[in-house]
């Protein structure tokens, strides 16, 4: 049950979306609920991001209870209010809104040796265009193997890509 109105029922606007994401436990609230789908309980919240900010598991109870206040009383709230998730209070259960969407667009972080699928996809492509341009130009031998042979096979690969990229939604980075 909401304590507040929703300050905004359309569009978030972006100070709206680096307020959210200036936090870390407000990042890793969102990131966990997409990891696990369903409803979660904030104990459980709790104790996963006390974990991370610990790297023990269990985490202290001094910092579980800690980071448990700190979502309950102040990052939480603010989510709700935004409609980027859904925080029962009574329950102290929360689910993820649509509203989280237009935040998880500005949290695509790729770690530094890693490559983005919007990355990989250009890439490809401009192989692609390479290749099917040499073949056309019988340059660089590539002629050995026919301009229908390239298009399919970078057909091929581009559509095995898409799939693998689908199946494993969640991932944010290539490898």
């Amino acid at each position: 049950m909401k304590l507040t109105e929703p300050e905004t029922k359309g569009e978030l606007d972006e100070s709206q979306i680096h307020n959210v994401l200036r936090n870390e436990r407000r990042r890793e609230t969102i990131r966990y609920l997409r990891e696990t789908g369903d409803s979660l309980a904030v104990d459980d919240l709790a104790e996963h991001i006390a974990t991370v900010e610990t790297g023990e598991s269990p985490p202290p109870r001094n910092v579980r209870k800690s980071v448990y206040v700190s979502l309950h009383q102040t990052h939480l709230p603010k989510l709700d209010d935004l409609g980027i998730v859904e925080y029962d209070q009574q329950s102290k259960e929360l689910t993820l809104e649509d509203q989280a969407r237009q935040v998880e667009v500005y949290m695509e972080v790729v770690p530094e040796h890693d490559v983005s699928w919007a990355t990989y996809y250009l890439g490809l492509g401009l192989l692609e265009f390479v290749v099917l341009f040499a073949a056309k130009l019988n340059l660089f031998s590539i002629r050995m193997l026919d301009f229908e042979f390239w298009t399919w096979f970078f057909l091929t690969f581009f559509l095995v890509s898409a799939v693998y990229h689908i199946y494993n939604g969640q991932e944010r980075s290539l490898f």
